[in-house]
């Protein structure tokens, strides 16, 4: 972890952004005055979506769009 003040931040942050970004600098503390006020960290890939993960988890019942006359009506009206 490498702590920079805000002036250099701000003259030099295309250089502090590749640090981070190619790993040389994990994270890079910025303060004013001596005191840490915010992190520049890379941002994490996403991961990937896993299609079919919950396959076997979920049912649906043959008859769940059959026709109810308990819904129709409060749809429609009596």
């Amino acid at each position: 972890m490498r702590a920079v003040n805000m002036h250099e931040a701000k003259t030099n942050l295309s250089g502090l952004v590749r640090e981070v970004r190619e790993g040389s600098e994990p994270e890079i503390v910025i303060c004013i005055a001596g005191e840490p006020v915010a992190r520049l960290v890379p941002i994490a890939e996403p991961q990937p979506r896993r299609l079919g993960v919950d396959h076997g988890f979920v049912t649906i019942a043959p008859d769940f769009d059959a026709d109810d006359s308990t819904i129709r009506a409060l749809f429609e009206g009596p």
